[in-house]
Parts: structure tokens; C-alpha cells; sequence
């Protein structure tokens, strides 16, 4: 069965987060990284508390298809995890699937997977984008060398179809 990697820290927004990791469940093994092991992350709106089940440092691109990198401020605690930032750049590099949403694309700049690409994100982060050398489109979902993005919760349902398209290719 094919394997995907959804990021998690402190601070996801929590559609972005738990819509992904249910459609995903229902055909894929699905692993909630963060990074610390067995860590309770809570939600942007502070109610919500999901655990990770595997740390960024254990974690290897060879056994996953895709990850998975969900909005809110949680991509802005990502980036300062080397593990993570290395995990994510190591899957662009094997030509596995990268995805991120809202202000996931956040960590696709630290992990300088974007010169040249055509991405989306939330409007108020194109600027980071386009100056990682980014083509900053205004679309509901963009893929661009097996880079899929997209820009708001109500893109989800586009985006996570397009991933689940291009797994099942």
C-alpha cells in the first residue's frame, strides 16, 4: 500500500489538516509527522489536539509517496525543524509528490524546492513565493513537477483529487 506523509506542528489549520489525512486514509497508509514522536499538536483555534505518530528525524523519503503539508502557522514551526526542511526536499528530489496548502508552500521556500515552479499558496504569502523564484499564480490548484499546491480550505476538494490522481497514476 502506498504510503503519505502529513506534516503536523503547533498551530495547523485544522480542515487542511484532518479533510487530507481522512480522504487519504481511505486509500493510502498514512503517517502524522511532526517533530517530536507521539507529540499532542494542538490547532490554530486551540480546541483540536492531534498526535504524531513518527518524528521528522526518523523518517525516510524512501518509503512514501507523498507528503502532505497542511496551512495555518504550523508550515512557520516546520521550517525551523532541519529534519522536516531536509525530509521535504529529499521527496522533491526522488520525484515524489510534494503538496502544501495556505501557507504550507512556507516550507517548500526553506527547502528551495520552488526556483521556476508555478505555485499557489494563500495571497499573503505570494511575495515569500515569487522571491524563492517562484511563478506565483492566483489558481485553486497548481501542479508543477510533481509539486501540488493550492490556496485555501475551500480549494481542498480540488487539491486533494488532484493528489490522489496523480498516486494513483
Amino acid at each position: 500500500m502506498k504510503k503519505i506523509a502529513v506534516l503536523i506542528e503547533n498551530n495547523f489549520e485544522e480542515s487542511e489538516l484532518l479533510y487530507p489525512y481522512h480522504r487519504f486514509r481511505e486509500d493510502f497508509e498514512v503517517d502524522l509527522v511532526g517533530s517530536e514522536k507521539d507529540k499532542e499538536y494542538i490547532g490554530k483555534s486551540g480546541g483540536l489536539k492531534v498526535k504524531s505518530n513518527i518524528a521528522s528525524s526518523e523518517v525516510k523519503a524512501s518509503d512514501y509517496e507523498a507528503v502532505y503539508v497542511p496551512g495555518g502557522y504550523s508550515p512557520d514551526a516546520m521550517r525551523k525543524c532541519q529534519a522536516t526542511i531536509d525530509f521535504v526536499k529529499k521527496m522533491h528530489d526522488d520525484g515524489k509528490i510534494v503538496a502544501a496548502i495556505c501557507h504550507g508552500p512556507w516550507l517548500l521556500v526553506e527547502a528551495g524546492i520552488l526556483d521556476g515552479v508555478k505555485a499557489t499558496s494563500v495571497k499573503q504569502i505570494s511575495t515569500d513565493l515569487k522571491n524563492a523564484g517562484a511563478i506565483w499564480v492566483d489558481e485553486e490548484t497548481v501542479v508543477d513537477n510533481k509539486i501540488i499546491t493550492a490556496r485555501t480550505p475551500k480549494d481542498l476538494p480540488a487539491q486533494i483529487k488532484k493528489i490522489v490522481e496523480e498516486l494513483n497514476k
